[in-house]
């Protein structure tokens, strides 16, 4: 039984982070790490505090918001007892990675629970953090091998978080397991797109080791269904494997289409973020495109451009400014028009965002400006209103800001269908999604569907849950019967 009264007894907290003139100056995570088994700056009776603020609900909301199904009030109230043996094994019940979405996740289930009535919930994200980081020091991670093989050979394209999880999954069922990626090392945006500063490489290399000794096989540098000597086929893919699992996420990033788009200077989001991790882990030490410097102008108010924030200060940017054509978002939810339980849409401050630079809402780009040598100098802007749904010019509105670097952030617009889409043959509806059945199966018999390249842009958990699904789905079609646990199914939403 939880303590009922907790949430009376002690109020909301975090671990604070690292001061803001420190963490800039290097890649590391902005919170500091555990030193011999114990986090000095949140050490264990705070986290045990903070775990007895969960009174187990009647009705637990944090559930209905949680893709993957965690058992949030069980091992919160494992975690108050300092049972972290048993917290871990229930944690790790419904997620392979914690420690993704403990460092990662918005965390849905805090904006549902029961708490968050008064604007404090339980501080679910870091409690899941605390118990996995307690579990690796413990060592109580240890692979989990198949007693059994079925003799299936299984591919999965992508090895981001749902396709990651896919393959955990499958290899434990039994299945030969292979996981193929077109860059240089195993990851996805895991690996590229999410900066050292939010969280470090060696939280994901660890897990991929475990994955490795339990026998899932990783191959890099190698594009399926692509043009280049040392590509696999898809006619090798089908001949070689009994199922196929597709989780090459949504790549396409969403781009600006204004006059002065062919300036030198302007670049996607992801052609820029996986150049910083580069740099973070000395793989390059003057990136081709580099804040240093420089007038840094991201366009795109989300996570995307806030690592880009976070990115560009730690290479020394000149100034930043964050654009957004949205208004500003109140600082507390509207209950009327945001209510509880859903998602509170309210203006958060991330750990770039403490680190500086300018955020601009309700703004337009109307198009770039150049110098003489075709580099960017600049964006014309002008301020917008919402009027009948629609966003309208206000006149007189327009300036210039300066820019010598811009990054557009605006999101993903779906997979690329060039190349193993095209030749698998599987359909695509009009957001350039893979379709896919019930079943987790694309229009193709064998070939199912994980993760953003089959929902579009989404959250790191419900890659992680649909990979787990798909899984399950994929062993039911091989075997006949799986008992692989199938979180949701494809037209799940989540609660916000």
């Amino acid at each position: 039984m939880a303590d009922t009264t907790g949430f009376l007894k002690f109020d909301r907290e975090l671990p604070p982070r690292r001061p803001v003139e420190l963490r800039i100056r290097d890649w590391k995570d902005v919170y500091t790490a555990r030193q011999n088994g114990e986090d000095p700056l949140f050490p264990t009776p705070e986290v045990r505090k903070q775990a007895a603020r969960c009174m187990d609900c009647g009705i637990p909301f944090c559930h209905h918001a949680c893709p993957v199904a965690n058992l949030i009030p069980e091992w919160n109230d494992l975690a108050r007892r300092d049972d972290w043996h048993d917290a871990i094994e229930r944690l790790h019940a419904t997620n392979n990675f914690p420690e993704f979405t403990g460092k990662l996740c918005p965390a849905p289930c805090e904006g549902s629970c029961v708490l968050n009535l008064q604007e404090s919930p339980v501080a679910i994200k870091q409690i899941e953090w605390e118990i996995i980081d307690r579990a690796w020091d413990e060592g109580w991670v240890e692979p989990q091998s198949p007693t059994e093989r079925t003799g299936k050979k299984v591919a999965v394209i992508g090895s981001g978080p749902a396709g990651l999880a896919a393959a955990q999954q499958l290899t434990r069922a039994g299945h030969d397991v292979t996981v193929y990626e077109r860059a240089d090392r195993i990851g996805g945006l895991l690996r590229y797109g999410i900066p050292e500063f939010k969280m470090e490489k060696s939280v994901l290399d660890r897990r991929l080791d475990q994955m490795r000794a339990e026998g899932t096989r990783f191959i890099t540098g190698v594009e399926v269904g692509g043009p280049a000597d040392g590509d696999l086929s898809t006619e090798q893919l089908r001949a070689e494997y009994d199922a196929v699992v597709l989780a090459g996420g949504a790549t396409i990033g969403r781009d600006l289409p204004a006059p002065g788009r062919e300036l030198a200077g302007i670049h996607l989001a992801m052609e820029y973020l996986p150049l910083g991790n580069r740099q973070a882990l000395g793989e390059l030490d003057d990136p081709p495109i580099n804040a240093a410097g420089k007038h840094v102008v991201i366009i795109g108010g989300g996570d995307t451009g806030a690592d880009c924030l976070g990115t560009a200060h730690r290479q020394g940017a000149a100034s930043v400014a964050q654009l957004e054509i949205m208004p500003a978002p109140p600082d507390r939810r509207d209950q009327d028009a945001n209510p509880w339980p859903t998602y509170p849409m309210i203006m958060r401050v991330s750990s770039a965002h403490e680190e500086g630079g300018e955020r601009l809402y309700s703004v337009n780009t109307e198009r770039f400006l150049g110098n003489e040598d075709g580099t960017v100098r600049a964006l014309l802007l002008h301020e917008v209103e919402r009027v009948e749904g629609r966003f309208q010019k206000i006149e007189g509105s327009e300036r210039e800001l300066p820019a010598d670097l811009v990054f557009l952030a605006m999101g993903f617009t779906g997979a690329q269908r060039e190349g193993l889409l095209d030749s698998l043959g599987v359909e695509m509806d009009q957001r350039d999604n893979v379709v896919r059945d019930a079943e987790f199966m694309s229009t193709v018999p064998g070939v199912f569907v994980a993760g953003d390249i089959g929902r579009g842009q989404s959250l790191i958990v419900w890659a992680i849950a649909e990979g787990r699904a798909a899984a399950a789905a994929a062993d039911t079609w091989l075997t006949g019967a799986s008992a692989l646990p199938r979180p949701v199914t494809p037209n799940a939403v989540a609660l916000r």
